[in-house]
């Protein structure tokens, strides 16, 4: 399947769910009001499948799937027959209205909830959260290749996408940070990430790099690509060669072999250099050469290139047993939604750029399509991360939204009468000039990430 057709299909797919079970939350808790349900409909547009259901409600799925609706009995849409006035929304109590209206986003929260259980008990494949180089602002907090990070505040890390959230949230605040650290020889100790001292320019995309912390499963292995005629490495190293170390300085990855071979070369003479080759393990002596590099400046070089880097496998899995995976999904549920309220704020505040914080459909399918490829368990991560960013979206006072007539009910509560038709339909033009400008933006920032 081709990566357009894949992520039209799954975004299909993610949205139906998401959609499917938010309506059905409006739909359910109606029914049990006393509310008459006449269409439950699963996208907009025209139908391209429709059942009348014994219980009066016509169950629609039409053309465009980014949305759906549930249409109840209400004087204020339809004239409705004397005997079913009592089964029409409007006639009902305030607090029946506001749990119809809540029901939407409690559904999605409730789906979240089980999204991560399942994701937890099926088990996500990952990476270890193992340090495969520090520098600049880890450097400087004492990280050294091959620490494991056990957790980042309060928040356990068990592999690096936790670590990656958690360190990105936190890098937003530019706030120091204390990590859990457990070192090679199996110490355990404290280290104070210095998160103030990112340079104010450094956006939220590029934090991470700014800190300096590069994952093991990401380094490239020091395997030998191609060897250059008439270099040093010239008939001395072979082609699938694994460098282990370089004048009795371990080797971890192909970085690691510029610097070892500019202090060799410096030095002066031959130096021992160590590879691994079919299984034996062998010193060959080299004496580094110095040439002029593209930037017009003399490098000390062997002559070889790395091999082609292959997809790292993965070396762990956030798994749980089904009890144990209940009050962590909560747990995760909550999170999620703690912070994606607190990355709201920190958009309407200006910390961070609402370029990064309001996405599309494209970006969407895009993404949806990308965790679908990772396997099951990524995707049910991803369906949960949305699900709870609909059900906080819906929650927002804009008219239109169920948070706006939330809004309104909260007010016929306080004011003991509803608000005057007047006022409401203002308070609809205004919210669909909003919801206007938040589309409008999410496109904007679709094409604008197409582009760049």
């Amino acid at each position: 399947m081709s990566t357009v057709l894949g992520s039209i299909w799954w975004l299909v797919v993610a949205l139906g769910v998401l959609v499917t079970f938010h309506e059905f939350g409006h739909f359910w808790v109606a029914r049990r009001c006393g509310v008459k349900v006449l269409r439950f409909s699963v996208g907009f547009g025209k139908p391209l499948w429709t059942h009348h259901g014994k219980d009066g409600t016509e169950y629609v799925l039409a053309a465009i799937p980014l949305g759906g609706y549930v249409r109840m009995l209400d004087e204020r849409e339809d004239e409705v027959p004397a005997h079913l006035l009592p089964q029409a929304f409007n006639r009902k109590p305030v607090l029946q209205r506001i749990a119809i209206v809540a029901a939407g986003p409690v559904a999605n929260l409730v789906l979240a909830f089980a999204l991560l259980w399942a994701m937890l008990v099926i088990g996500r494949p990952d990476f270890a959260p193992v340090v495969g180089s520090a520098s600049a602002i880890a450097a400087q907090a004492g990280l050294h290749a091959g620490d494991q990070v056990l957790a980042i505040g309060d928040r356990a890390t068990p592999t690096w996408s936790e670590l990656v959230m958690a360190l990105s949230v936190d890098a937003l605040d530019r706030q120091p940070v204390v990590m859990q650290i457990r070192h090679t020889d199996g110490s355990t100790v404290q280290r104070t990430l210095p998160l103030q001292n990112l340079p104010t320019s450094v956006d939220e995309l590029h934090a991470l790099t700014a800190i300096g912390l590069v994952p093991r499963h990401l380094l490239v292995p020091a395997l030998v690509g191609k060897v250059r005629q008439a270099s040093p490495a010239w008939g001395v190293l072979a082609e699938g060669d694994r460098i282990t170390a370089i004048d009795a300085h371990p080797v971890a990855s192909f970085e690691d072999i510029a610097p070892l071979v500019a202090k060799l070369g410096q030095r002066g003479g031959p130096g021992m250099i160590e590879v691994e080759r079919d299984g034996e393990r062998l010193a060959l002596e080299m004496t580094p050469a110095s040439m002029p590099g593209n930037d017009g400046q003399a490098h000390w070089i062997l002559g070889i290139t790395n091999a082609a880097p292959t997809a790292p496998p993965h070396d762990a899995v956030l798994r749980l047993g089904p009890l144990a995976a209940v009050p962590a999904a909560v747990r995760e549920t909550g999170y999620q939604a703690k912070q994606i309220v607190n990355m709201v704020a920190r958009a309407v505040s200006g910390r961070v750029s609402v370029q990064n914080t309001v996405s599309g459909p494209i970006t969407i399918a895009r993404a949806a399509n990308d965790f679908a490829a990772r396997g099951p368990a990524w995707f049910l991560n991803f369906l949960a991360l949305l699900s709870v960013s609909l059900a906080l979206i819906n929650l927002l006072p804009i008219p239109v939204l169920d948070g706006g007539h939330l809004l309104y009910y909260l007010i016929e509560l306080t004011i003991r009468r509803p608000l005057g038709e007047r006022a409401m339909a203002v308070g609809q033009y205004l919210g669909l000039a909003m919801i206007a400008g938040l589309m409008g933006l999410a496109f904007y920032n679709d094409i604008l990430h197409l582009v760049s």
